[in-house]
This record gives C-alpha cells, structure tokens and sequence, in this order.
C-alpha cells in the first residue's frame, strides 16, 4: 500500500470527470493550497463551507474535493474578519487543499446528472443538452508476446478503449517482429548489429483524441522495448455525445402527483415545487442537476412529461405552463448525489493506494423547510 500525492489523486478523478467537459468559464480545479504532498484522507462534499473545513480538520483530511467552486468570482480583497476571507485563512492554516469539480461532473458519464437519473429509477438514459462530442484516434501498437497483457492494462486504465457502455475494449493481431539493433541501442531483446526476429502482437485500442497524451505514455511505461513502435490514426466516427441533464423513462407510468412523492423520497427531500396539474400522467423524464432554467425549451422539445431541475424561476415557471410543461424542482441541494457517488468511484480506483475517501456529513443545504 502507497500514500498517493494530491496530483495523483486528482489525475485519477480526471480520467473520470475531466476539465474539458466543463462549460466556458466555470471556474474548476485547484482552489486553495497544494496537491504536491502526501494525501491519506479526502473529505467529498457539495459545498465548502466553515463547518465543513472543521469537519476536515477533525476527521484529518488533506484535501476536499467539492462540487460548487469556493471562490466562483475573482476575489477583490481577502479580508480575515470576514466570511469567505476566513475560510480562505483556515483552509491555508490547516494547510488543506480545496479542488472543485463543478459542470465537468455534471457532464462526466456516471457524474451528478447520471446519479439523479439513476436515483429517479430513469431506464434508457440520454443527454439532454448536448455540449461535447469528442474526436476519436486509434492507437496501434506492437509489442512482444509476453508482454501483451500488461500493455493492454495500462491503455485500459489510461482511458483508451472505451465505447459506448462497454470499457477495456481491444483488438489483436499476432505477426512477426523484425528490427536490428544499432550498436548505440540497449535492446530488450537482441544483439546490436544482429537481425532479430521475434512473435509480436499487435494491439489497436480507440481513444479520445484530447487523451491521446497521457493513454501513450501510459502504454510506454508498460512496454518493455527502449523504442516503442506505435501508429495514431484519426477517426471520421466520433463517440457518444456528452452534455448537461438527463431524459429516460419510468418503468411503471404514474401521476404527477404520485412522482413528486416519488421525488421527494428518492431525491431525500422534504419538499418540492410542481408545475403542473396533478392527476397528468408522467412516463418520460428529463433531469437536470443546478439551474436549469434555461433549459426548458429542450426539455419540451425532447418530449419528456416531466422535467426536474433547480432554481426555478417565477417567470420560467409561467413559460413552462405555457408550453404544457410539467416541472418539479426539489431544489439546487439534490445534487448532495455526487457525495456518494464519487467516493464510491474513487475508493474502487486505486486498490493499492493508502487513502480514505470520506462523504462529508455536513448539511449545506441553506433553506429550511416549515
């Protein structure tokens, strides 16, 4: 067992939920402190909070992996005697690390929007809102028999080789190696000056192109030989779209009313708003984690009887009665889902590491319900 560093840590998280899902100027990442030190213990919250850097202190953690960016606008000033500026102080002089993961978590497959379509019991799921779509490579490489294995294992847990709902996907071919080492090589297999021939495989894995990096330096880690030999290729196909929300379907049809009380149990919340006349019957769900005003629109148009989402405003409500709009909001706080759900995808991670992911226990949630 190894104590993994900040870096190691996060570079794990952002195989899962990487910073180029997030929207345009969402402020994500290091917030406060360092991640190049030894990290035994990660306090996972949805906000940052006094209470919730105390509750790091006393359990011990070096790091705080949140949801909702501590410092979302630039600060002006960091005044101690007021609230944020000591926070900033307590967090420096406990010498804990704040790392927020905000919409690249909403956007990430198995992140916040999955976690609430996945609460709401919603089979089938696709994106809402559509913002990405990566470009896709294939990586061909070619490497000795006994070492095929290990090779594919590494491009596996770099990322490479998924598709669609399946992970660890690859394809080899067995031939044969040639090369002849120069007297200024160090072969793994060999002699300089003499022609070598040996079984090799070849090993073709899909990747995305934005990964491309860190997927080839993992496989030449694991590779024995001192020069590697390996093709990139550009693909026309691209991979599944990813974006913001979710929209699935119910496996038993109900009320409105009945899946607001559906809702509030499932989503473990002691109330909610409804849009909408009770007794309409809902089958088709959208979800949206946050503030999903804006999203009404596509909600309609992808023809959901219902669409749950936070922070909804007067005047939208108005509008999605207008267009015939069923809406439910249980609230910004809903997505406390990602508490759960990333500690469970980090502690499943990394098996030799020493480090504890802790969910925080902390209520963030401001409003109290009367």
């Amino acid at each position: 067992m190894k104590i993994p560093n900040g870096h190691q840590i996060i570079e794990e998280f952002e195989k899962w939920s990487p910073k180029y899902l997030a929207m345009d100027g969402d402020p994500i990442g290091l917030h406060v402190g360092t991640l190049n030190k030894k990290i035994e213990r990660v306090l996972v919250t949805l906000d940052v909070n006094e209470e919730v850097v105390d509750e790091a202190i006393a359990k011990g953690a070096g790091l705080i992996i949140a949801h909702h960016p501590p410092i979302f606008r630039p600060l002006k000033n960091l005044q101690t005697d007021l609230p944020q500026g000591r926070l900033m102080e307590k967090l420096i002089k406990s010498d804990i690390a704040v790392y927020a993961a905000h919409t690249n978590l909403d956007v990430a497959v198995g992140g916040v929007n999955d976690l609430l379509a996945a609460a709401l019991g919603l089979q089938n799921t696709k994106v809402l809102v559509p913002t990405y779509e990566a470009e896709l490579v294939k990586i061909a490489v070619f490497v000795p028999e006994t070492h095929e294995e290990s090779v594919r294992e590494a491009l596996a847990k770099a990322g490479a080789g998924a598709i669609g709902d399946y992970e660890s996907c690859s394809y080899t071919l067995s031939g044969t190696g040639r090369f002849r080492p120069t007297n200024e090589a160090d072969p793994y297999i060999g002699e300089a000056g003499k022609m070598e021939v040996t079984a090799e495989s070849k090993v073709e894995v899909v990747a995305r192109k934005n990964e491309k990096d860190r997927v080839i330096k993992a496989m030449i880690s694991a590779h024995p030989y001192e020069e590697v030999a390996y093709d990139v290729f550009t693909l026309e196909n691209k991979e599944i779209t990813m974006g913001l929300g979710r929209i699935g379907t119910l496996d038993t049809a109900m009320t409105l009313a009945e899946f607001a009380e559906w809702a509030k149990q499932k989503l473990d919340v002691p109330a909610l708003r409804v849009v909408g006349a009770p007794d309409t019957v809902i089958k088709k769900v959208a979800v949206l984690g946050g503030d999903g005003n804006k999203y009404i629109q596509q909600a309609k148009r992808s023809g959901a009887d219902v669409y749950v989402t936070g922070d909804l405003y007067f005047h939208v409500a108005q509008d999605a009665q207008d267009i015939g709009l069923n809406v439910i909001d249980p609230g910004h706080h809903v997505e406390k889902v990602m508490i759960k759900g990333v500690v469970n995808h980090m502690s499943n991670q990394q098996p030799t590491w020493q480090c504890e992911f802790l969910p925080s226990e902390t209520n963030t949630e401001p409003f109290r319900f009367m």
